[in-house]
């Protein structure tokens, strides 16, 4: 069982080099489907890395333990970075990652919580998974339980109304055992985010919604740490934290480059993209051998 709270001493380094495996299996998991998200994938792998590796109470070998903490992946489409996270954390054999996006994989280009262990719901249409969230936290406390849930967001889908509701409703009934992280990397399908529906001021809003903000940039551990144990201490508000992240963290040619946002890497850009993440040449000649031409 992972009994992992912020008092159990970091391991900086190890968590350094699951990001980066979190990040080299984004890679090859979407080179090998040839299809999905690159961009919000890689700019989430950090936070994903201290919740999985550090902070989640929770037992892969038992994913429905009920005191277990809960994540709900609202920005569904980020999903290759969350089973990269769940299958180290041994929620499921690695051996499944390449088989990402088949028809007959459990691992689905969106989260299917019928087919996958670890999968707390089934995400994809953005602006609901704080809702979902809402739903379990609420039920922990009226249930007496102390887990906590996390909800992570993308900037995009925040042009939607039903976050506001929800997150009106969270604080009107003093969630405080909820936990927002905005991956907030600027971009969205259609473009930047302040060129569609500009949010900003974004902690304004959510301080006028009830809520407590923390603003960290979203790739940095230490701060990750500091932040997260920040929102668990909450006591009368639902807290968020507004991660600033860079869509495409990791690899060159793809930060802050929305043409990734929904296009796998070519066979060429896989093993430029792998070179970069200090992937062996083995593995790279046979990641790109498994790439469709």
């Amino acid at each position: 069982m992972h009994s992992n709270t912020q008092d159990k001493k970091i391991d900086w380094n190890r968590l350094a080099e699951t990001a980066l495996k979190i990040r080299r299996d984004i890679v090859k998991m979407l080179g090998i489907a040839g299809s999905g998200h690159p961009g919000g994938s890689l700019s989430l792998t950090d936070v994903l890395t201290l919740l999985y590796f550090h902070f989640l109470r929770h037992d892969p070998k038992n994913p429905h333990w009920a005191d277990r903490d809960r994540v709900v992946l609202s920005k569904g489409h980020g999903c290759p970075a969350l089973y990269g996270a769940l299958a180290i954390a041994g929620y499921f054999s690695e051996s499944l990652l390449p088989t990402l996006r088949r028809l007959e994989s459990p691992l689905q280009g969106h989260p299917d919580m019928r087919r996958l262990p670890g999968i707390e719901a089934s995400t994809g249409s953005l602006g609901q998974g704080l809702s979902i969230g809402i739903g379990m936290a609420l039920a922990g406390k009226l249930d007496k339980k102390d887990y906590k849930t996390y909800v992570i967001l993308s900037d995009g889908e925040l042009n939607e109304g039903q976050i506001w509701e929800a997150a009106a409703f969270a604080s009107f009934q003093k969630l405080s055992n909820l936990i927002a992280i905005l991956d907030y990397n600027k971009f969205q399908l259609s473009g930047a985010t302040k060129d569609i529906l500009n949010m900003e001021p974004i902690v304004d809003k959510w301080e006028a919604f009830g809520w407590e903000v923390r603003e960290i940039d979203g790739h940095i551990h230490r701060e990750i740490a500091d932040a997260i144990a920040w929102a668990k201490e909450a006591r009368e508000k639902p807290r968020i934290l507004i991660a600033h992240t860079i869509k495409g963290k990791g690899v060159s040619f793809m930060e802050n480059n929305n043409h990734f946002h929904g296009v796998a890497p070519t066979r060429e850009e896989t093993e430029r993209a792998l070179k970069e993440l200090g992937e062996s040449e083995a593995e790279i000649r046979k990641v790109s051998e498994m790439i469709r031409p």
